[in-house]
């Protein structure tokens, strides 16, 4: 695919036309293209934030320094990137291989590509993990982060460490398997240079949430095989559309999202979205949601997006955007974008900043230190656990192996369905419900989602942690504050070694570092008086089980009134 374009129909057509209108009467789209920074006020953003601009031809030279590391690595034999990452470094990371896969794999008659591939670490699963440690001699580690060391960073490089150390590697050879990429002057670049690690530099100024075309995204997936110098082409043969008042599809996108998310004339604000892939939920719908949540979820605003299996229904609140879709006719989407993936980068950055322009927030800052509070919570419990057991609280009563753990008391025989109940219940009528799945197996709150929705009338999104909620925080937590949460977390998996292992150095195995997160991010949720309730399965593949019973019977009873 080449060329790009963005579709759209019904009402939300009319409320992007209106948002459209006004964005050009105001010289929006001139002055983003100008990189002008009093587009949201004088002292709001400095010129440097909008940097991501630029960096479709900017990183042709990083490009270039990569091309030698790239040859070094497959000299050595290291055809295998593991990534360590959370949020939006990894993300953006993971969709430029997913465009790439077939490509890398040798479908469509390309060649088989020369890369092992690359495999994500963000603390939600110990099977990657076990996976890459089966290919530990073909194995180079990425650790990416604007900031310090995350807790899961610091447990997964550790591990690494020490298996290479088990193989016989020196020092100076462990130090060798990694590269760091960070921010010039930020605590990970100091503890790098300590530790004598490969460093790799990002500008400071530029957001995280709007670095897809930076080293974060591009760096570990070129060592991974995959071609960036087209996704940068891409990227480019759009940036000069950016500037026009028509024939502009960030512009007309920007408009769908800020101008929907703004009360409609029958009092219905649609700041709710659902991403659909031809293929099914990708990464790169994952990271246009991070995208969204960091760059709009703001003093109260924000835009959600929703992965398809917890948005059916005809919620009014909640609009459809189909992404690279094989047909408009056949699509029930309201808005259709097409674009090759690096010009979907540009496209949808372009288009949050236009989005956060219409809401009168700041789509470049970092949002609140919230994701941050829940980690430095976990990191307090872990000290004050120390090699003990953490501070998980006593149960409001315990069902077949199901722990629940909610601040109210609930009735005399209530059961599991009670509580969901409650909890849905909990649910505004603008609102959504969220399931956060703390679990070391594939249990998905996928699973529950189609349920959960029929059962609240309500659209349902979810994600495992810690990555789902670090990467969409802001519009949870800061955004309307319409949200009610269901956290599951549960016991290692008979035979998951690697969940009950401890971290070398650490009096902590990975399983009570997920427990130590999903506690964070509980207490940070209460602390905003957001309705949630976690659940705790002691046999975490029969409780899965029950689990999934006991919500289909919940949706069994219809929606709530």
């Amino acid at each position: 695919m080449s060329g790009f374009d963005v579709l759209t129909r019904g009402d939300v057509l009319d409320s992007a036309l209106q948002a459209r209108d006004y964005l050009v009467g105001c010289g929006v789209p001139g002055a983003l293209a100008a990189k002008d920074p009093r587009l949201w006020g004088r002292r709001a953003v400095d010129h440097s934030r909008l940097g991501w601009l630029d960096l479709p031809f900017a990183s042709r030279g990083l490009l270039k320094q990569v091309d030698g590391m790239v040859a070094e690595a497959r000299y050595s034999g290291l055809d295998h990137i593991v990534l360590i990452g959370v949020g939006a470094e990894s993300l953006a990371a993971q969709a430029i291989m997913e465009a790439h896969a077939p490509a890398l794999a040798g479908g469509g008659g390309a060649p088989p590509g020369p890369a092992g591939g690359l495999t994500v670490l963000d603390g939600s699963d110990t099977a990657a993990l076990a996976f890459a440690l089966e290919r530990l001699d073909r194995t180079l580690v990425v650790l990416a982060s604007k900031a310090g060391v995350s807790l899961e960073g610091d447990a997964y490089r550790r591990i690494f460490a020490g298996a290479f150390r088990e193989r016989g590697l020196s020092e100076r050879e462990i130090a060798g398997r990694f590269l760091v990429i960070t921010d010039h002057g930020s605590p990970l670049h100091d503890f790098a240079r300590q530790c004598g690690y490969r460093i790799g530099l990002t500008d400071p100024y530029l957001p995280g949430h709007f670095g897809a075309l930076s080293a974060y995204g591009l760096v570990p997936a070129v060592l991974a095989g995959a071609d960036a110098g087209r996704l940068l082409e891409e990227a480019a043969s759009l940036v000069p559309s950016l500037a026009k008042d028509e024939d502009n599809p960030g512009l007309l996108l920007g408009a769908v999202l800020g101008g929907c998310a703004q009360q409609g004339p029958g009092g219905v604000t649609r700041d709710k979205v659902v991403l659909r892939e031809p293929g099914g939920p990708g990464a790169l719908s994952a990271w246009i949601a991070q995208l969204l949540a960091v760059g709009t979820g703001k003093r109260g605003r924000g835009v959600l997006a929703f992965e398809p299996p917890g948005g059916k229904g005809g919620f009014p609140d909640l609009h459809g955007v189909s992404i690279n879709p094989r047909s408009a006719a056949q699509e029930e989407a309201d808005t259709s974008v097409w674009a090759p993936l690096g010009a979907q980068f540009v496209l949808w950055e372009y288009a949050t900043a236009v989005a956060g322009w219409l809401l009168g927030v700041n789509p470049f800052e970092a949002g609140s230190a919230a994701a941050q509070e829940a980690e430095d919570d976990a990191a307090t419990l872990l000290r004050s656990a120390g090699p003990g057991p953490l501070p998980t609280g006593r149960p409001v009563y315990v069902e077949d192996d199901i722990e629940v753990h909610a601040d109210f008391a609930w009735p005399s025989g209530a059961d599991l369905g009670t509580v969901l109940g409650g909890l849905i219940a909990s649910v505004p009528a603008d609102g959504y419900l969220s399931v956060l799945t703390y679990l070391s197996g594939d249990f998905s709150g996928r699973y529950l989602a189609p349920s959960l929705s029929r059962a609240a009338g309500r659209p349902v999104v979810y994600g495992p942690g810690p990555a789902y909620p670090h990467a969409t925080g802001p519009i949870h937590k800061d955004g309307p504050g319409n949200g009610a949460f269901l956290v599951i977390t549960g016991d290692p998996a008979p035979g998951d070694t690697l969940a009950a292992h401890p971290v070398p150095g650490r009096p902590y195995g990975l399983a009570k570092l997920q427990l130590a997160r999903a506690l964070g991010e509980v207490r940070a949720l209460r602390q905003r008086r957001l309705p949630v309730v976690r659940l705790h399965l002691r046999n975490p593949v029969e409780g899965a089980g029950r689990l999934i019973e006991a919500v289909r019977a919940v949706a069994g009873a219809g929606p709530r009134p």
